[in-house]
Parts: structure tokens; C-alpha cells; sequence
């Protein structure tokens, strides 16, 4: 039977390598998941993430504008106060006017916003800079864009594409029966384009929702396995060599 270079076969420097990388990959997942947290809850109106959530970032809520999900939501933080979170929801609610825009809401903007929501920014976030662009935001809010789901798609394919190859090296070192292997580096590859094909569904039926949250719970969930077996038969796992372990 061929021998198969296992975690016993690499140096002390390439097990260091490999763990900081793993390491670097777990901490920078978890600020993944911090980031989605913030960036989606309380569009719903209540605290925390909850699918509902998830479904009015993808679909909307044909209830509320653009703007006013996004004020209920992650962009709420941003503001100085309640008072000023109240003074926007209500100006929408009246009608979005220009007088009471340039009196009202437009100093709010200007002091908490216009720094990130800029055409000078270079962010890819609607500008507030000016009356006809906040105006835009004030209709039906019908979720993420096309155009913008195109972009966040090429760039998570790109980016995690990369994340699970090096880390699924990292993980075929260990030892184990070869078709669990094969099974624990597919499924995070498979979940990822599940999940992102679910986007698009979702913003034409919302309890793809579902499927959306199902799908990236599986990835994370196969990438800290991937992360933990590897650290542990690196560092901790006995010698073994029984068994087909291709």
C-alpha cells in the first residue's frame, strides 16, 4: 500500500505555517459572521438576526422604503440618538418632502452619514449627499439589487474559493477513512454555491430565506470542522496507519 504524506511527515516549521494560517482563517471567519450579524439585524423592527431578517435583505419589505429598512436596521447605530432614528421614519412616513428634508433631516445626514455615504468615498453604498439621492432611497424597498448581488457574488466566489482549497490541503494531511475526506471537502464548496444561488431565489420567494441561512450554517460548519480536526491531528493525533486513508 502507498504511503500518503500525513501531519507526521511535515517539520515543525510547516505545522507552524499551517496553524497560523488555520488560526488566521477561524478569527476572520468570526468577524464574518459579526459583520453579517450587524449588517442584517433589525430589519425586521426587532432586536437580533432572525430569518425574516434575512428575507427583507434579499426580498425587501414591500411595507417600507429602502431607506427606512436600512434606518431600522444596520444604519440605526450610525445615528446620534432615537430622537434622530424617529425624526428620518417620520419624515418618510409624511411624504419624503424637500422642505422638511433641508431643515429636518438633511443636518442628520450631513453630521452621521455623508463621511461613508459619498460618491468621494469610493464605498459601494448609496449616496445621501444630496435630496434627489436620499429621495431614491424612499421607495418600496425591494432588497439587494441585481447589479449588487452580481457583485457580492463574484467577490465571495473568488475570495472563499481560495479559503477552502488552502484549508482543504491543510485537512487531507489527516488521518481518516478516505471517503469521509472526500465528503468534508465537497460540502463547503457545494454550500457556498447554494447558498449564493439562494440569493437571487430569495428575492423572488422569500422563504428561500430558509435555504439561505440552512446553507452558510453548513459551510461555517464544515470549515471549523475542517479548522479542528486538522489543528488537532497536527499538534495532538497519534500515529496511525490502518485503513484506507487516501
Amino acid at each position: 500500500m502507498p504511503h500518503y504524506r500525513r501531519f507526521q511527515d511535515i517539520s515543525v516549521s510547516e505545522k507552524l505555517l499551517n496553524s497560523m494560517f488555520l488560526l488566521m482563517i477561524a478569527v476572520a471567519y468570526l468577524f464574518a459572521l459579526l459583520h453579517m450579524y450587524y449588517a442584517h439585524e433589525g430589519r425586521d423592527g426587532e432586536a437580533g438576526l432572525s430569518v425574516k431578517d434575512v428575507m427583507i435583505a434579499y426580498h425587501g419589505s414591500h411595507d417600507q422604503t429602502r431607506l427606512g429598512a436600512a434606518i431600522k436596521g444596520s444604519m440605526g447605530a450610525n445615528l446620534p440618538s432615537a430622537a434622530a432614528k424617529n425624526d428620518i421614519l417620520d419624515w418618510i412616513n409624511l411624504g419624503a418632502h424637500e422642505d422638511d428634508y433641508q431643515t429636518r433631516i438633511r443636518p442628520i445626514f450631513e453630521n452621521n452619514c455623508i463621511a461613508c455615504h459619498s460618491v468621494d468615498s469610493g464605498m459601494p453604498i448609496p449616496s445621501l449627499e444630496s435630496f434627489a439621492d436620499v429621495r431614491a432611497l424612499t421607495h418600496t424597498d425591494t432588497g439587494a439589487t441585481i447589479p449588487t448581488l452580481v457583485r457580492v457574488s463574484h467577490i465571495h466566489l473568488f475570495g472563499i474559493a481560495f479559503i477552502l482549497f488552502f484549508v482543504g490541503r491543510i485537512f487531507l494531511l489527516c488521518e481518516m477513512p478516505a471517503l469521509w475526506k472526500r465528503v468534508a471537502v465537497i460540502i463547503p464548496f457545494a454550500a457556498v454555491l447554494i447558498d449564493i444561488l439562494s440569493w437571487y431565489i430569495t428575492k423572488s420567494i422569500p422563504g428561500f430565506a430558509y435555504v439561505v441561512v440552512i446553507s452558510g450554517g453548513l459551510m461555517g460548519l464544515s470549515l471549523w470542522f475542517q479548522i479542528g480536526v486538522s489543528m488537532y491531528q497536527m499538534w495532538f493525533h497519534q500515529k496511525h496507519h490502518q485503513g484506507e486513508v487516501t
